[in-house]
């Protein structure tokens, strides 16, 4: 059976003007054309060939000897080369660039811009690409729990977090609890695996471990309140949004680096401020 968006082994059947035609092993079976361009005026029938099998801009099945830069079912970082009005055309490594529908746009995407697809089958039996990618990203990653990972967004959730990409391939989230910076998809962020779920996908934190990030949180709180003249404007009770919007932390964390400031006595603590005791 030949295999549309996959590289496939066929044998040359019978020669034309046009080209080579390609089947399975037998001339009965379904054949495929591979234009003239790609046999290099070398090919006899009977030899055996690898191609790839894609649809022309008349929906036929058409073969190439060029492997482009994504297969069926897989993710990869592409260019886009233009935008038109039912979506963005992206190089893929073929003459014919590859249609993202604005359906399968996890953002606004424009000309030049790199963006993270998958490439599949539509309705109407065509290879298209979406930036919807969780189902074909991969759960057998090698990391593990406290590795440091690159990761890129491609998706954001309200009720979940940032679904993100580790090393552009393989499937990870960071919870929405642990999103005290915003991201924009398409960004990519240097993240720590919190835990390796029994399915093989990552849940990352984009912060150290909390003995290890407290020493960062509080320096943090020591330059905005130098910013603010030596006294910030609220204590360690101020509401979670407030914190989250000065600090990018959470409230517990502000509340134990401002604890840690305290106990070194650098910050006094009043009813309405913090105020830094400089030496």
């Amino acid at each position: 059976m030949l295999e549309l968006g996959k590289m496939n082994r066929l044998k040359a059947v019978s020669k034309t003007e046009h080209g080579m035609y390609l089947a399975e092993s037998d001339p009965a079976e379904e054949k495929v054309l591979l234009p003239r361009k790609y046999t290099d005026g070398q090919m006899n029938v009977g030899d055996m060939t690898e191609v790839f099998l894609y649809k022309d801009s008349s929906d036929r099945l058409i073969a190439t000897t060029v492997k482009p830069k994504i297969m069926l079912h897989e993710v990869a970082l592409l260019r886009v080369k233009d935008v038109g009005k039912i979506g963005a055309f992206v190089d893929w490594g073929l003459e014919k660039d590859l249609l993202l529908p604005f359906r399968e746009q996890t953002k606004t995407v424009h000309a030049g811009e790199e963006v993270l697809v998958a490439l599949y089958v539509d309705k109407t039996g065509r290879l298209a690409l979406t930036m919807n990618v969780y189902e074909y990203l991969r759960t057998d990653s090698p990391y593990q729990k406290d590795d440091t990972v690159n990761a890129r967004v491609y998706l954001i959730s309200r009720n979940f977090g940032a679904f993100v990409a580790v090393d552009d391939q393989y499937s990870a989230l960071i919870p929405k609890k642990e999103l005290f910076v915003d991201l924009t998809v398409g960004e990519t962020v240097t993240c720590r695996v919190a835990k390796k779920e029994e399915d093989g996908k990552l849940t990352l934190s984009i912060r150290q471990k909390s003995y290890e990030q407290m020493d960062d949180d509080a320096e943090a709180i020591v330059q905005k309140i130098r910013g603010y003249g030596g006294k910030l404007p609220f204590n360690d009770k101020a509401a979670p949004e407030v914190i989250k919007r000065e600090f990018s932390m959470s409230k517990a964390q502000f509340k134990r680096a401002v604890g840690r400031l305290y106990k070194e006595r650098r910050i006094e603590i009043t009813d309405a401020s913090i105020i830094l005791k400089e030496s």
